[in-house]
């Protein structure tokens, strides 16, 4: 799962503890924080344009994608979607 956003956003520090409840029940998933911006192509390659966003991939390939998350919930059905 790669997170797209920054340390100063505020939507993305209030997704922290919905992003760290999902993962707790799924420890075989890596997750991999990128520091976005401007003039950070990383984000652009993805389409990124909010923050955070959430890209879920398997086997290479986009699997799943949240744009700010409402809830634990539906961080977690992304994860199982790459989990199973």
């Amino acid at each position: 799962m790669l997170e797209f956003g920054t340390s100063w956003c505020g939507h993305c520090r209030r997704a922290q503890p919905l992003i760290a409840e999902a993962l707790a029940a799924h420890p075989g998933i890596t997750h991999i924080k990128v520091e976005d911006g401007s003039g950070r192509r990383l984000g652009r390659s993805f389409g990124v344009q909010l923050w955070p966003t959430l890209v879920f991939l398997r086997d290479g390939r986009e699997a799943a994608r949240l744009v700010r998350p409402p809830s634990a919930a539906e961080i977690g059905k992304a994860l199982e979607a790459i989990a199973a």
